[in-house]
């Protein structure tokens, strides 16, 4: 027994634990929710990991991602990420890949070479992308809905992608694919929350230099929709022998 993970194993038992080692997970967006899912699948035992991120990691991220802080703002967030997640577990074999899931890059990531994709992907057009493809893959897919203006974190839940109910990120996807007439092949988990919070600041000051509308957040919600993320790969693992 690994000492680092004698208490996951003690739940889960020698043999899914030696399936959680050899489970291999890519996860898509490692900002508010994603690094959090990649901190407790590492913290939990998974061998095999591919972080994959553009970003570097931004003075306004401090407030809710894992790898931000004041030392590391300017730094390639999956990097740093790495880095940390080596110092848990070494013998962890960790990928990166600094770049975001486009229609120009889909096709060189083989999906059907990893057991889960966890999308953390905030671009709503790269967001349906991989839904659509992660499900027509061998893969397991897990998808995070919206985790901004949220506030209660009693109200996080897990529903079928089609049965989430009360996230207008969720209802902007389905009208999306009924709209184009392509749809997911196959059911996926979604973490989501149904609150509705507002931003308490005026409309002028929400927007970013780039013109986009930045909606507030906090590291209690995002971290447990990370969390339940990879609560929710653990738990697959565990159920099938």
């Amino acid at each position: 027994m690994d000492k680092k993970f004698s208490r996951v194993e003690l739940l889960t038992g020698p043999s899914a634990m030696q399936r959680i080692r050899d489970a291999r997970v890519i996860i898509f967006g490692t900002g508010g929710v994603g690094s959090w899912a990649v901190e407790s699948l590492v913290r939990s035992g998974i061998g095999h990991l591919t972080l994959v991120d553009y970003d570097d990691i931004d003075v306004t991220n401090i407030n809710r991602q894992l790898p931000a802080t004041t030392v590391t703002v300017g730094k390639v967030k999956t990097d740093v990420m790495k880095r940390r997640m080596l110092e848990i577990n070494p013998d962890a074999e960790i990928e990166t890949r600094h770049e975001f899931y486009t229609a120009e890059t889909a096709d060189s990531f083989d999906l059907d070479s990893y057991d889960y994709v966890i999308d953390a992907i905030d671009s709503m057009a790269d967001k349906a992308l991989l839904i659509l493809n992660a499900t027509r893959s061998h893969s397991r897919l897990f998808s995070s809905m919206g985790a901004a203006l949220k506030m209660d974190p009693t109200q996080v839940s897990v529903a079928e992608f089609w049965k989430v109910e009360g996230c207008p990120l969720a209802a902007s996807l389905r009208r999306r694919f009924k709209k184009e007439g392509v749809f997911p092949a196959r059911k996926f988990k979604c973490v989501y929350s149904p609150e509705l919070y507002k931003n308490a600041e005026s409309p002028s000051s929400i927007i970013d230099e780039t013109g986009k509308r930045v909606n507030g957040t906090v590291a209690h919600t995002t971290a447990i929709f990370g969390f339940t993320l990879a609560g929710l790969v653990i738990e697959d693992i565990c159920n099938r022998s």
